[in-house]
Parts: C-alpha cells; structure tokens; sequence
C-alpha cells in the first residue's frame, strides 16, 4: 500500500478527475467507523438543497461482479447490504449503483444517469484511480487512526499518513459530552497526520425507537436477544443498557454476515416469553433476503435505526465545506 501511495502521490500511476463532483467517504481503519450513515448524511443534505445525487459502493459481500444498479428487485446478495439500506432508506429516490472498479463505475452511472449533480464514493479512501472532488475521512473517537497501526500490527488498511489526502476528518461515535479541551487535543492528534487546516469534525449518533422486521409491531417488554453481523457492536449494546433493555444473549457475527436459516433458527430458540429480537437495520437487510424471510418476519424482530447528529456547530461547518463545490441551492 504504501508503495502504490508513492506512485500515485508522485504521479507514476494515474487518477481520473470526472467533471462531476466526487465526495470520497472512507476511512484508514477496518471496519465499523460509521460510514454507511455519514453517506445518508450527506445525500439527504445535498437533495435539501436541490442537488441531484447518487451513491456509488463496491458492494461488500456480493455475490455478484460489475456494475450494477440496484432497483426494487434487488437483494443483499446482489448489490450489498449497506447499498441495498441506501437505496431503501432514499424510497428508491437516490440511484444506487455497485461497482467494484470505481471509475468504470461512475463511467457507467454517469452514462445512464447524465442529469446526476453529484456522486457519494462510499467506503473509497483507497481506490486512488478516482480523484474526488472532496476527499472525507473518517476515525473513531475511541479507536483513533493516530493510536493503531497496520495490518496486522493494528487494524489500519494503510498508515496514519494516508490520513494527509483528506480535505475533512470526522471523528465519528463521539460522546455527547465531549468537551472542548477534549475535541482540541484529538484536532491536534489528527494534524499530526492530516494537512494543515483541514477541518477536523464531530459527530455522534442518535438512535431511533425499535421499527418492525417482523409481525409483532411494538416490542413486549424490556428483555432482548441482541443478533448482530456487524464490525463494532459495542456502541448499540452500550445504548440498549442505557435505554433500560436487559440482552438476555447476543448472538454476534462478523461484519456482512450473510445469515443462514440455521442461524435464525438458533436465534428464534433463545427467545423467551415476552422477549424479542433487536438487530441493526443493515443486519435487518440480509435477515430479510428472500430465503429467509418468510421464516424472520413469523418473529418479534426489530432494528434500531441510527442516525447522525454533528456537535457544536459542526454540520454548519461541513455544509460551508461543501457549499462551494456543490452550490446548494438553500442551506437548510
């Protein structure tokens, strides 16, 4: 990694700039730092001000290749669950397209789509044959790129250098108490790394009241099995303690887990009288793949939705950050 970076950084190996705004949003870390709704962030902001925007992923876990463009018959398995949540989660509005070369990606959708405004580059800090107009990195409050290392010292894809291609840094999953002495001394962790000046962000998220996968529409009472298939799960187990929710047992899988009927019906056995299943909504995508769903939705499953809140006046920052290469129409 570190000698493609010399090449690209010295121009040996190319990167193409589309006429189209590119907003990157990855990370350096494996896993877990909350891309998926910093994305949905960003698109919701730019069609608030009139942009036209879509989304573009590799499609993790797919059992397809290609370009793809996900429409109302697509599954987990075909495009990805974090794309197949994306598309959900925009009613279909927002295109979504799979690619795992991202400029032969954005070719195509731009091909199809010519009226697109903008285009999201979801988890594509890395893939350097594109060159986004806006380049987002993101990093854990508690597991901060500057105090890992790389694979498999730590858990970085690349070193902490990489960190100086970012034009913003969110420190993402931040405690709501973070104070300012606290946010100065990460903002000086991080610039050791990143450019000069390079606005360094906070967010936290906020989680939503349980939504119905299954039958049942409200859950029963406060005892539930937690199934996860997801890189951090400690943040959700920490807000259903602090919500009053007992986990009577977690079932915890890797990240893109694809579930089997086996395993739901493990899950099922755990269940209690007056217990339920909570999940997260990209876990709830793969649950509901056409194989199992039928037997998913005869259980009280639900997902707790998360959603980004920025601290302080940090949203503001980050639209001003964006104003000027995607000329919002109203900021709202």
């Amino acid at each position: 990694m570190a000698v493609r970076n010399w090449l690209y950084d010295r121009g040996l190996k190319s990167s193409f700039a589309f006429d189209t705004p590119v907003i990157s949003v990855g990370n350096l870390r494996v896993g877990g730092t909350g891309k998926t709704p910093h994305v949905a962030w960003l698109v919701a902001e730019l069609q608030a001000w009139g942009a036209k925007p879509a989304i573009l992923s590799r499609g993790y876990g797919r059992s397809t290749k290609g370009f793809r463009l996900a429409d109302a018959a697509a599954t987990a398995a075909a495009i990805g669950d974090e794309p197949l949540q994306h598309y959900q989660d925009f009613g279909g509005q927002i295109p979504v397209a799979v690619a795992e070369d991202r400029r032969a990606g954005l070719t195509q959708l731009l091909a199809t789509r010519p009226d697109l405004t903008t285009v999201v580059l979801d988890d594509a800090y890395q893939h350097r044959r594109v060159r986004p107009t806006l380049s987002i990195l993101l990093t854990e409050q508690q597991r901060p790129f500057y105090t890992d290392y790389v694979l498999p010292a730590g858990r970085l894809r690349e070193s902490r250098a990489g960190a100086h291609r970012a034009d913003a840094v969110i420190v993402t999953k931040c405690s709501e108490k973070l104070t300012p002495a606290e946010r100065e001394e990460i903002t000086r962790n991080v610039r050791r790394y990143a450019r000069p000046h390079v606005p360094v962000l906070f967010s936290t998220y906020t989680y939503g009241e349980p939504i119905a996968v299954g039958s049942q529409k409200k859950p029963p009472g406060i005892d539930i099995v937690l199934l996860t298939g997801i890189a951090q799960p400690e943040p959700l187990r920490a807000y259903l303690a602090a919500a009053g929710y007992r986990i009577r047992h977690h079932a915890s899988f890797h990240d893109h887990h694809a579930f089997t009927a086996a395993e739901v019906a493990a899950v099922a056995a755990q269940l209690q009288p007056g217990h339920c299943v909570f999940t997260t909504q990209k876990d709830a995508v793969r649950l509901l793949e056409p194989a199992l769903r039928a037997a998913v939705v005869q259980l009280p499953v639900f997902y707790i939705p998360i959603t980004v809140q920025f601290l302080a006046d940090d949203a503001t920052r980050l639209r001003q950050l964006l104003s000027p290469y995607f000329q919002p129409q109203a900021v709202v």
